[in-house]
């Protein structure tokens, strides 16, 4: 079994031999230079571990891996357009340093991009299955992604429907990743679904961690300051699990503060938010949540029929993100 290093060396080896056409620059030169902004190629990795895990040979799953990249950087590009985002990985946006016209274009392309290397598989079946989960997730993704807009003016969100949300527009695609590398390895229908799953419990936790240390965090540990869902008055679980547990004049403090502008009293605010979740132990219940789904992620993970040395490297990767901040 290769090492994640050695993962993320094919990946890269793939991209560079495989980068967009020298014509129309105005076109494929945001696509390289989103693909550039140093992301963490998560991603892909899960697609080529599941893979190899299951057997198969790595050098039939690369273009999959890839598309999966693509699409999930295609999905940045918009997203960044519709949150109006300047700053992306702490560089400009593709929409920022060209036009929104351009952002729009450039996005699309890579999508048409990534249904392009699935088709790249020597088996024709095995292509007509990758097809069928890549459109699946990219619809569940577009999914989560209304959800979360409509979230934004939403007087009220209850906890499910917030679940949902996060398993749509984030979780779906690492549980999409593994599915693919089953797929490309030809592993039982069994072991496919048990790779989804756990891509799927492990994205959900891996959100509700971020949740938690975006307001809780340690901002060195996690890269940038914290407070910034606070400010953006954004509906995070734990705005709702307070909203749920909290007294009437809490409940009301809470709302007054999130609907205050983003510069308005920034300090103030991030203080008086988090000291109303810590007064209903807000910091212990979203661990607690987060800790529930990871360990039924690992549930799956442990139900694939292969030997356990098989599955070391993906639990070691897997492990490794969610301590990867505390």
């Amino acid at each position: 079994m290769r090492t994640l290093p050695e993962i993320l060396q094919e990946v890269e080896r793939f991209a560079e031999a495989h980068p967009f056409p020298d014509n129309l620059p105005e076109l494929y030169e945001p696509c390289h230079y989103m693909l550039k902004l140093g992301g963490k190629r998560l991603r892909p990795a899960l697609t080529l571990m599941a893979c190899e895990m299951m057997g198969g040979d790595i050098n039939d799953a690369l273009p999959a891996a890839w598309a999966v990249e693509l699409f999930h950087n295609f999905s940045l590009i918009h997203d960044d357009i519709m949150d109006a985002a300047p700053l992306r990985r702490g560089q400009a946006t593709v929409h920022t340093k060209w036009n929104q016209t351009t952002g729009i274009l450039s996005g699309d392309v890579m999508l048409i991009y990534a249904w392009r290397f699935l088709a790249q598989h020597p088996d024709a079946t095995v292509v007509h299955q990758l097809l069928k989960t890549f459109n699946r997730v990219a619809t569940e993704v577009c999914e989560g992604q209304q959800l979360d807009v409509n979230f934004e003016s939403a007087a009220t969100v209850q906890i499910p429907d917030y679940i949902k949300m996060i398993e749509l527009k984030t979780a779906v695609l690492l549980g999409g990743a593994l599915e693919m590398g089953g797929i490309c390895a030809k592993a039982t229908p069994e072991d496919i679904h048990h790779l989804y799953e756990f891509g799927r419990l492990a994205g959900i936790a891996f959100q509700i961690q971020d949740d938690y240390l975006d307001t809780f965090g340690d901002p060195v540990k996690f890269g940038k300051q914290t407070g910034g869902d606070i400010l953006q008055n954004k509906k995070t679980l734990l705005v709702l699990k307070t909203l749920e547990r909290a007294s009437e004049q809490d409940r009301n403090e809470l709302m007054r503060w999130l609907s205050t502008s983003p510069s308005e009293y920034a300090i103030e605010k991030i203080r008086a938010v988090k000291d109303i979740f810590t007064r209903y132990h807000i910091p212990q219940l979203m661990i607690s949540e987060q800790q529930g789904f990871q360990e039924n992620a690992f549930r799956h993970l442990d139900a694939i029929q292969v030997n356990h040395e098989a599955k070391q490297a993906l639990r070691g990767f897997i492990a490794d993100l969610f301590v990867r901040q505390h």
